[in-house]
């Protein structure tokens, strides 16, 4: 009914196309919305594509005795003349079909199919004619579910109460037919004679409240079949969005479901009853039958009640909570052999017998896809649940399964399984199913439910290439069970791919992807097709090729990002103060344009999972200088929070004064007011009395060490480093004197390349002129550097937050003592950083101390 209802609705152009399709049809405009509801909730695809003969004569026999019931009503309402024709000749007609039955639900199924395809043109019509059509609220759809649930109860009270009027009813007449039985007299007698009439009168009284009754099951009927028809579309709607909170969308459907669950138990409870009370019926029908019964129709509405809360319960049975493994729980449908998953089923209609128990079982791959070297396992821990009356009333009828396990089955015999087959471990889709056997008042059903396809690894390290493989999958399958996906993966538009890549962020770490992040990656993703709309982009782009080249693929690039900002920049993250997704040319652009000073903090395109920090300058010649410190990874961060490190960060002047030149977080937010909340240390008294303050600081050094002697320069190697673009090298600078082979050769060996980790200074050779619109950019190597602090009167002639520092008795150790002599072999804790990520100079390192050290207090 819900069909021909909006069909009904349509603009005239769509209008014009329903009575083209009826005019040469068989089937009349008018027995089609006689019979809407009878025809609209018949399996007519079954029935058309199925080869069994004996359901499509089952159908055609139930569609006769339909037609000829009808028939009979209309003959008793004059004003149903036409109708009654109409019915007779189309009953006569599809007798009389050359391929008879089967022609008949062929033609009722293509009808019904052509109806819906009007319907799918008018809306799309609508969408383009209009501005983006907001939905229909929420709130209205749940007020007319609500309000259709108290409609039905209304009417099933209505109904019990014809039904037992017609009780009294029936009873009079058997009191007085028994009456009139046991009576010998002739007929002709006045007396009797008036006795029959009053009988024929009662039984004339019991076939109309007989027929009221029937006509109200039949419309109880219909009613019921509309709500089912609005619960079915808000249980799929749930299930996409289920689909898409897996991968990471932000919106909780657990308060949905539960609402769900109280319509579709509304919904079964009438349905029961209904079927409960059609039984009484045929029980009446029993005690008293005669020709033209009208309760002889009372079977076809039992067989519909049936079907319908056949088709309820089938639906009804879903996986509340995908597979997910407690360890990973950002990451579900990922399992890994031996380890514990959890899973929960539920069934949303709760009605459970009071001495019947409900045991849901668990399988996997019950219909495995034929390809070669597809993994089989099994499934360790025990595969059934069982849910007893008593937790089904307090609970619900939920099947919790917390301690599932997974073995891969052995390939050959002996050893372990092995995968050779043409899809990767990564890419191999399995799928857990549950079955039940469910009974209620005597209704008996054997439900299925599946999950969604889940990713099997064996080892931690396939975790983020099997995420990626879940996230590609739930985004662009339209079969939640085809696990042939991979064989041949489609491509995915940028309107998908950027709001997913921003839900990573948004559930891992709290806060998503803003626009300018998020067009930056997808120019990284479509280089010089980022502008277009229509561009797809495909698997092995996403996940298999490297970007740049050399480096590492997009995903696993993206995804050590989102393992550094969860682990450490959380908090940094959620208060916007990281970039993060701009490019280098974005950034020159952006600082250019802001006063000395400015920084932002951006990720690395190249390291992995690595951010970094770059500042502006500007010279008195108006020369623009961008400097960039050498990436920072967990490696570093692990043992000084980036934000002690912008707090603290120190660059060494031409007169060997330290300065923070980091003042501005970009556009212009003092440093002290973005991070001084992260920057505040917890004071120890006891502790501050026993030793001497000290923290560990990252410093950069701006000058040559003047104790070198100054060799001629040679800059190309240096230009080399950092990549410039052809034609931008330039030569040797007139006047200079230095050279820079010699002044490596000089004794400035620093073993293993630095990370900020313990106490170096990065310096850097003259910069050459390129001019005031572009200026060579320097990537300084930082350092740590471990710095005591006594706690001196502050000197009123140094900055305000290098006041503490101590000048009077600082040493520099310069070429009197190298760094080998302190670490003859290299910093330990900065062992194995990537000097590849972008150009820089190596310096020489040194180590400051503020005040004398006690060796009392050591």
């Amino acid at each position: 009914m819900a069909q021909w209802e909006m069909l009904q609705n349509l603009d005239s152009p769509f209008q014009d196309q329903l009575h083209q399709l009826y005019t040469n049809s068989l089937l009349p405009v008018d027995i089609r919305q006689y019979l809407a509801v009878w025809i609209e909730d018949q399996n007519w695809q079954e029935a058309a594509m199925d080869n069994d003969n004996s359901k499509v004569n089952m159908l055609f026999f139930h569609f006769l005795d339909q037609l000829k019931y009808e028939c009979a009503r209309c003959s008793q309402d004059p004003e149903c003349l036409l109708l009654q024709h109409n019915l007779r000749k189309f009953c006569r007609d599809i007798q009389a079909l050359p391929q008879g039955p089967m022609q008949l639900a062929e033609m009722i199924f293509n009808l019904l199919l052509e109806e819906k395809r009007i319907l799918i043109q008018s809306q799309r019509a609508q969408l383009e004619q209009e501005e983006p059509a907001l939905e229909a609220p929420v709130e209205s759809q749940e007020h007319e579910i609500e309000s259709r649930i108290l409609e039905l109860r209304t009417m099933m009270e209505k109904l019990v109460k014809s039904i037992s009027q017609l009780k009294d009813q029936q009873d009079v007449f058997c009191f007085r037919y028994n009456i009139q039985k046991q009576v010998r007299t002739s007929s002709l007698e006045p007396h009797q004679s008036r006795q029959q009439q009053l009988l024929q009168e009662t039984l004339n009284e019991l076939d109309k409240r007989r027929k009221e009754v029937l006509d109200a099951a039949r419309a109880l009927l219909g009613r019921l079949t509309t709500l089912i028809e609005l619960l079915l579309p808000k249980l799929e709607e749930w299930k996409a969005q289920q689909q898409k909170v897996c991968i990471g969308a932000p919106q909780d459907g657990r308060s949905e479901l539960l609402q769900l669950e109280k319509w579709f138990t509304d919904g079964a409870k009438l349905l029961f009853h209904l079927q409960q009370l059609l039984k009484e019926l045929k029980g009446l029908s029993h005690l008293v039958s005669y020709d033209n019964d009208p309760l002889q129709g009372v079977d076809l509405q039992k067989a519909q009640v049936t079907e319908l809360l056949q088709r309820l319960l089938h639906r009804a049975f879903v996986v509340e909570a995908q597979p997910c493994m407690p360890q990973t729980p950002h990451r579900p449908l990922i399992l890994k052999t031996a380890s514990k998953f959890s899973v929960r089923t539920r069934l949303l209609m709760r009605l459970q017998e009071g001495n019947e128990s409900l045991t849901t079982k668990v399988f996997i791959d019950m219909n495995p896809p034929q390809l070669q070297g597809f993994r089989k396992f099994n499934i360790l821990t025990s595969n059934q649940k069982t849910l007893t009356p008593e937790k089904g009333q307090s609970q619900g009828l939920v099947w919790d399964f917390g301690y599932l396990t997974l073995q891969e089955q052995r390939s050959g015999g002996s050893g372990k399984g092995s995968n050779k087959g043409l899809l990767g471990v990564t890419e191999e889709l399995h799928i857990i199913s549950f079955t039940v056997k469910y009974t209620y008042q005597g209704l008996k059903q054997e439900l299925r439910t599946d999950t969604l396809p889940v990713v099997i690894i064996s080892n931690m390290n396939q975790l983020s290439t099997a995420w990626a493989s879940v996230l590609w999958f739930n985004l662009l399958s339209s079969n939640p069970q085809n696990q042939q996906f991979f064989s041949n993966p489609p491509k995915a538009p940028w309107n998908l791919l950027g709001p997913a890549l921003s839900w990573q962020f948004f559930t891992y770490v709290g806060r998503g992807l803003d626009r300018d992040q998020l067009n930056m990656l997808k120019g990284k993703l479509f280089v010089q097709n980022s502008g277009n709309e229509g561009t797809l982009l495909s698997w092995a782009d996403f996940t298999k090729r490297e970007n740049p080249p050399g480096k590492l693929p997009f995903w696993t690039w993206l995804d050590r990002i989102l393992d550094l900002v969860h682990d450490h920049l959380k908090d940094l993250w959620n208060d916007g103060h990281i970039m993060g997704f701009v490019s280098r040319s974005q950034e020159r652009k952006l600082l250019k344009k802001t006063i000395s000073g400015t920084f932002l903090l951006r990720f690395s395109e190249t390291t992995e999972g690595g951010i970094t920090c770059s500042w502006v300058e500007h010279q008195d010649d108006d020369k623009v200088l961008i400097n960039s410190l050498k990436p920072f990874t967990k490696d570093v961060l692990q043992s000084l929070p980036l934000t002690k490190i912008i707090c603290h960060y120190q660059l060494l002047t031409e007169e060997n004064i330290p300065e923070n030149p980091l003042c501005f977080l970009y556009p212009r937010i003092p440093r002290d007011e973005a991070f001084g909340c992260y920057c505040e240390d917890k004071v120890n008294l006891q502790e501050r009395r026993k030793y001497l303050k000290h923290k560990l600081i990252v410093v950069s050094n701006r000058q040559m060490d003047e104790l070198q002697p100054p060799p001629e320069p040679n800059l190309e190697p240096e230009l080399e480093s950092l990549e410039l673009p052809p034609g931008l090298a330039p030569g040797p600078e007139p006047g200079l004197g230095l050279e820079l082979e010699p002044l490596l050769n000089a004794g400035l060996d620093l073993g293993a390349p630095l990370e900020p980790t313990l106490g170096a200074i990065s310096q850097r050779v003259p910069e050459p002129n390129l001019g005031s619109e572009l200026k060579l950019e320097t990537v300084l190597e930082p350092t740590l550097q471990p710095v005591l602090v006594p706690e001196p009167k502050p000197e009123p002639d140094l900055p305000h937050d290098l006041r503490h520092l101590n000048t009077e008795e600082m040493e520099i150790f310069r070429n009197s003592t190298k760094i080998e002599e302190i670490m003859p072999n290299g910093d330990p804790l900065l062992a194995g950083q990537n000097t590849v990520d972008e150009a820089y100079v190596f310096h020489p390192s040194h180590f400051y101390t503020d005040g004398p050290l006690l060796p009392s207090d050591y």
